[in-house]
């Protein structure tokens, strides 16, 4: 942990080198609305951080976030009007785009660039590969992103899904439900089971494998910053200090894990701090430290991969059309790279 620790707390220093300065905004405040892709945990402490340190006030941002229920689920929320700002999903997105020449949100920082996407088993099952999910019965909250891309999973794996059984249930029945054997496999990220199953009283390490998805070359962002269009068109100096403010919050997060994890159990004060803060690190090391981070920076995209994503998920799931990258993606509200590439030990 120690070195985890020493880790992140320099890959953190080089942007905090740069001497920021916030955007500068008029006095009064706009109210947002945000909702998250989960509950309050560990891998939403950026945005409380950010809160807290006082950097959605500096840039006239009055910020309120809600809970989510999936990261599908916030794509949808924000596209239908219910709030200005999700932290959903960025293939929801693209299917959303997809399957519609409307005006769908668009993605302004992507924060998971590696896919975290998974169909957890319990490890003495004999589940083994994605081949033997045929003819099983698994289960997932409906608007979970991972039961969303299975059909694209499937596709490219080869599974014959007419035999497969979803349940869909409440996602805070998730781990119960395999623990008790009631389905055969859950949909999800990993570090979100990992550690809801430890919570749980399972040992994850040993009682669980996890069928990933980029195992199968589904090698795809998630999730990201997401707004309507029409914030962005009307707006796009406030946009631009909303991204600098939750950059600002992830700098301050890798600089002190436990003021992070300490700003989420002020929203939530039943979290296990211990567990929040594994979960956390998890979630740095695991779904946000792509090796393309050291080019292109936390919150931007490599156009190739990018627009090999969008194609894939187009293929998979049969979309009508295939959006052009611009309607699912923008670097144009970034700060500057050298406040976003982190040299990773």
């Amino acid at each position: 942990m120690t070195i985890t620790r020493r880790r992140f707390t320099q890959l953190a220093a080089a942007g905090l080198a740069t001497g920021l300065a916030s955007p500068a905004l008029g006095q009064s405040k706009t109210k947002l609305n945000m909702i998250l892709n989960w509950t309050y945990q560990g891998p939403q402490s950026w945005f409380f951080l950010a809160q807290d340190n006082g950097y959605f006030d500096e840039v006239g941002i009055d910020l309120t976030i809600d809970q989510g229920k999936g990261s599908g689920a916030a794509v949808g929320q924000v596209a239908g009007g219910a709030y200005d700002v999700g932290f959903g999903d960025v293939n929801a997105l693209i299917r959303l785009a997809g399957n519609t020449t409307e005006e769908t949100p668009i993605c302004v920082y992507q924060m998971y660039n590696k896919p975290p996407f998974t169909v957890a088993v319990l490890s003495k099952s004999d589940i083994k590969t994605a081949a033997d999910l045929q003819g099983r019965k698994l289960g997932g909250a409906a608007n979970d992103g991972a039961l969303k891309l299975f059909p694209a999973f499937a596709n490219v794996a080869g599974l014959d899904t007419a035999g497969i059984e979803i349940l869909n249930f409440q996602s805070n029945l998730r781990e119960q439900m395999l623990k008790s054997e009631q389905v055969e496999g859950v949909f999800g990220y990993v570090n979100t089971i990992r550690f809801s199953a430890k919570l749980s009283g399972m040992n994850p390490d040993e009682d669980i494998r996890f069928i990933n998805f980029g195992d199968y070359g589904m090698d795809l962002y998630s999730n990201g910053i997401i707004l309507s269009k029409k914030l962005v068109a009307e707006n796009p100096e406030l946009v631009k200090g909303m991204v600098w403010a939750i950059n600002k919050g992830v700098q301050d997060t890798l600089v002190d894990l436990d003021a992070a994890v300490e700003s989420v159990a002020r929203r939530e004060p039943l979290i296990n701090k211990a567990v929040e803060k594994e979960r956390l690190i998890a979630t740095l090391q695991d779904e946000m430290n792509h090796p393309e981070l050291a080019e292109t920076g936390l919150g931007a995209v490599s156009p190739d991969r990018f627009k090999e994503s969008i194609d894939l998920v187009v293929k998979a799931d049969g979309l009508e059309r295939t959006p052009a990258a611009s309607e699912i993606f923008t670097n144009a509200f970034l700060p500057s790279a050298d406040e976003r590439i982190y040299k990773l030990l």
